[in-house]
């Protein structure tokens, strides 16, 4: 078990995948808004980043784990055009808001959205060209089984685009980031999502991630090969390029 995977957002009892659900529920409503603000947009520079990668392989099935309130779900529709793109989250309250924009969007006929528990996909193996997921797996509460489901379900030679938040290994951002996460982003996100716990669970998850190499290995033994990974903005997101 890796130490995020320990990382619950209540100290009550219970399984860590629940209480993420809950927690989700909960701050669905003012997600948005905080994700933007608290990383001054640079987040959709991260997920413009990640299309990229997925671009010259033109996937035209596409599953986003962890799809939140598909906006990672809603720009690959909007730049990849593929025939179909299923976004899946735990949270049905965060899939709502996904489901509403996308219709806002004009491409409700294009992404559609599923309830799924990452431990176990519904779908068969083999289904579709890439699996994508935006700052949602160090929320897994088992990352290896999480990541061979996510294998399971990609087509040979598929390809898997991961954007996580990892935290800064140089000065000073390292500090710097340090800083911000454990002051302005817990009592920022106190004061408008008004749950205590969540954002102080996201930075525990954030600094007990595995990440760069260590991650590339993790990816290895879940069978992906030409695993890469490239930091962005001095470390604060890291993006992971793999093929089944």
């Amino acid at each position: 078990m890796y130490n995020q995977e320990k990382i619950k957002p209540y100290e009550q009892q219970g399984k860590k995948g629940e209480q993420v659900e809950r927690m989700f529920d909960n701050i669905a409503s003012t997600y948005d808004k905080l994700n933007h603000r608290l990383s001054w947009n640079i987040d959709k520079g991260w997920r413009r980043k990640a299309i990229k990668n997925l671009a010259p392989f033109h996937p035209k099935s596409i599953l986003d784990i962890a799809t939140g309130t598909g906006d990672f779900a809603i720009m690959m529709a909007e730049y990849l055009n593929p025939d179909k793109l299923i976004g899946g989250d735990i949270s049905t309250g965060m899939m709502e808001i996904g489901k509403q924009k996308a219709i806002q969007k004009g491409l409700s006929d294009i992404i559609s959205f599923s309830r799924e528990d990452c431990m176990n996909l519904s779908f068969a193996d083999n289904s579709f060209d890439a699996v994508t997921a935006a700052f949602g797996i160090r929320n897994f509460e088992n990352l290896d089984k999480g990541l061979k489901e996510m294998h399971r379900v990609l087509k040979p030679d598929g390809h898997l685009c991961i954007v996580e938040l990892t935290s800064p290994v140089r000065f000073p951002m390292k500090q710097l980031f340090h800083i911000y996460s454990h002051s302005i982003l817990p009592l920022y996100g106190r004061l408008i999502s008004k749950d205590a716990s969540a954002y102080s669970y996201l930075t525990a998850t954030i600094e007990a991630f595995p990440q760069g190499e260590q991650m590339i290995e993790i990816l290895s033994n879940a069978g992906f090969k030409k695993s890469e990974f490239k930091r962005l903005t001095c470390g604060i997101c890291t993006l992971y390029f793999a093929t089944k």
